[in-house]
């Protein structure tokens, strides 16, 4: 990988690492529905922006059903689980569980596309499956809020839905332009969330805060992130830009110690380094593949 590539890769680490600590700072003031959508809607007016400054045409009366699932399960569902999560534990624990992803990639590829569950892939499976029991317990103190463990649960389906998500778009939406899809699925998630945000309005005071903090998540997070990863994708193939998948926890986890006082606990490092093994585990074979053979991977999305 070249230098440039590295560079990319360490800011779209950074960038999505920090879109749980926007989350955790905006959702008790928002709401999880309100944070998700505007999320989206942001990132999604950003990326039309950007279409329109390199002539690109999406193509919606071709893909508008791709668009659709992948903007359910790719976007909306897993930044509303996100965001309800961000309500109730912090934002290390939900960068850290994010990494799970792969996991669930690995066990949908096994049903869905027949790949073979190798003993490599397995034994990252259950170090994954024991990461996160030591991360969640550490967590379960009596003080503890029986939300606690509603909030690691949603975590863990956000990450399933992206790797479902992630089947879906190598068995049926291989051949739609990942950029595209980046921007039209955010467009689509926001336009199906819009009628809950109505119910379910924030009841609490804007300030400039909040506003920063939903500017970043955005356009950073989302806009940013996406147009990074899919050039990440285009240069160094998917397999190598899934990298970012145990970077995020450590940015992550750093984040959220420097701007949300965040404790760095005995749990949080022995289950997050845990996981992070575990994904380089199912991962590490993808990573090792040569530049040539690496872009021939059909493309797909990663939250």
């Amino acid at each position: 990988m070249r230098s440039i590539d590295w560079f990319r890769l360490l800011v779209l680490s950074a960038v999505w690492g920090a879109s749980f600590i926007f989350m955790r700072v905006l959702a008790p003031v928002l709401g999880p529905v309100a944070t998700a959508d505007l999320r989206v809607a942001i990132g999604g007016m950003a990326l039309l922006v950007y279409f329109a400054v390199i002539r690109f045409n999406p193509n919606w009366t071709t893909y508008w059903r791709q668009y659709l699932v992948i903007g359910a399960f790719n976007v909306g569902l897993p930044f509303l689980l996100f965001s309800y999560a961000a309500q109730h534990i912090p934002a290390s624990y939900s960068a850290i569980i994010n990494a799970t992803t792969p996991l669930f990639g690995a066990v949908f590829a096994a049903i869905w596309l027949k790949d073979r569950l190798t003993r490599t892939k397995a034994t990252g499976l259950l170090l994954g499956m024991a990461g996160v029991g030591t991360l969640t317990s550490g967590g379960m103190t009596a003080a503890a809020s029986p939300a606690f463990a509603w909030a690691i649960l949603a975590c863990l389906l956000a990450s399933a839905s992206y790797a479902g998500a992630g089947i879906y778009i190598k068995k049926f939406a291989s051949d739609v332009n990942p950029i595209g899809s980046a921007g039209c699925s955010q467009l689509v998630a926001a336009v199906g969330l819009l009628p809950f945000s109505v119910a379910a309005p924030p009841n609490a005071t804007v300030d400039t805060v909040i506003v920063f903090n939903m500017l970043c998540l955005g356009l950073l997070s989302s806009a940013l992130g996406f147009v990074l990863y899919f050039r990440l994708i285009r240069d160094i193939g998917p397999a190598r830009a899934m990298m970012v998948a145990f970077l995020t926890p450590l940015f992550g986890i750093v984040w959220g110690i420097a701007f949300l006082g965040e404790a760095l606990t005995a749990p949080v490092i022995i289950g997050g380094g845990m996981i992070v093994a575990s994904t380089i585990l199912i991962l590490r074979r993808g990573m090792a593949t040569r530049p040539q053979e690496a872009q021939a991977v059909p493309k797909s999305e990663a939250g």
